[in-house]
């Protein structure tokens, strides 16, 4: 029996959707609270999921709650915190295997579903806070992965790349929020945040499995309605305004290699063409950056384009010498102003169509492939099947291509310069 995907609003703003796949041996589920990025708040959102993951009020500990996982044939239990464009994705999932893999009739499903209720809507905590203990190790943990952030250069160029490009608007944000707001959040202002998380983000409710369990939405349902609820809607897409000209910024750090992100914007709504553009422009190693910055000129390290569709921009991030800074800028604009003038061949239009026809014929391998695919499509605005969506790219023109590349424009470059060069 093939696939089978549903979705069915539980209440206002409340989605759950289930995937039916018969192949697997194991279940998933995962609830995604969606709100406002909003620099305030991020921190304490972050430490609010995470605290949920890691005891409960039954299980006070982590290795408490890890040694019931264990248990339970080894089930995983995880909390995350996501940023998309403007919106902060926070979610607590859970894996486990079926029933019918399970020795002496024992019912895993119930029992992870009941663990899974148990940190939602019944954490660690006592008069207004999460218990104190867990709480500092949660937010040691988050401090640990701000730091960790800090130190990788490329993803922190890429960081304050959106900073500058975004400034102004939720997407300049990060994530977890800053260290300072980090260090500053209390087990009180940690609980507070999860109640504010329950009563008014979105929701959106995934559960995957081999067969259909009814009891995974009535536990939902009734949840849910215990908690009164004020949702407050977030739009997915918001497309950044273009500056009137673009702006560029840079720090230096003790590196040895500059880092440069330019960061392009358009105003154009056919999000499948700009990611086929993307792909030939410099998401592969058989892309035009790829082949020509950093192979045939050797201008940089590595050179790579990827799309935010969700702002509506573009960014190209590289590893460069600070002599070639100008000549890779250079380079990496008429490698567009080349699939402007329509300079794509059938090879590279067809080249292109095979990556994202891999990248489609994955979803499915995972339990978990499956919810992200239909939460990216949800937050598309089109649920369409991965079959579906390989059709859009198979049938996708240059001359579409050609359209995303001339709407984009160069909004802001952000460099990483190297403080011993400077000196």
């Amino acid at each position: 029996m093939p696939m089978r995907y549903k979705r069915t609003e539980l209440a206002g703003n409340i989605g759950f959707s289930t995937v039916i796949d018969e192949k697997f041996k194991t279940s998933y589920i995962v609830v995604r609270f969606i709100t406002a990025l909003d620099s305030k708040s991020a921190s304490a959102n972050a430490l609010a999921i995470s605290s949920l993951s890691s005891s409960s009020s039954r299980y006070k500990t982590l290795a408490e709650l890890n040694e019931k996982l264990s248990s339970l044939y080894g089930a995983g239990l995880t909390s995350f915190a996501k940023k998309r464009g403007d919106v902060q994705i926070l979610g607590l999932s859970a894996s486990w295997i079926n029933n019918r893999y399970a020795f002496d009739g024992e019912n895993v499903t119930g029992e992870m579903l009941s663990l899974v209720k148990e940190c939602l809507f019944s954490p660690n905590a006592a008069d207004g806070a999460f218990e104190a203990d867990s709480f500092k190790i949660t937010k040691k943990e988050l401090l640990d992965r701000i730091d960790s952030e800090l130190n990788n250069k490329r993803g922190y160029a890429l960081s304050r790349a959106a900073e500058i490009a975004f400034h102004g608007e939720p997407a300049e944000n990060p994530c977890y929020g800053t260290k300072e707001t980090a260090e500053n959040v209390t087990a009180e202002d940690a609980y507070s945040a999860y109640q504010n998380i329950l009563e008014n983000s979105q929701v959106e409710i995934f559960y995957v499995s081999a067969n259909e369990e009814p009891v995974v939405e009535k536990m939902m349902t009734e949840s849910f309605a215990a908690i009164r609820r004020s949702p407050v809607q977030v739009t997915f897409r918001t497309k950044s305004p273009l500056r009137s000209e673009p702006v560029t910024e840079s720090d230096e750090f003790d590196v040895r290699q500059c880092k440069m992100v330019m960061t392009f914007k358009s105003d154009s709504d056919d999000i499948y063409a700009l990611k086929m553009l993307n792909v030939i422009f410099g998401a592969t190693p058989v892309s035009k950056l790829f082949f020509n910055v950093r192979e045939k000129m050797s201008l940089c390290y590595y050179c790579a384009s990827r799309i935010m569709s969700e702002k509506g921009a573009l960014m190209v991030d590289s590893g460069v010498e600070r002599e070639n800074i100008e000549k890779a800028k250079a380079e990496i604009i008429h490698q567009l102003d080349e699939i402007r003038k329509g300079n794509v061949t059938d090879e590279e239009m067809q080249s292109a169509r095979l990556t994202l026809d891999n990248a489609v014929t994955q979803v499915g391998d995972t339990p978990a492939s499956y919810s992200a695919w239909y939460f990216e499509r949800f937050c598309d605005g089109k649920i369409i099947s991965p079959e579906q969506l390989f059709e859009e790219y198979a049938n996708m023109t240059k001359e579409r291509v050609v359209q995303a590349a001339e709407s984009l424009r160069l909004d802001s470059v952000y460099l990483m310069l190297d403080k011993e060069a400077a000196e």
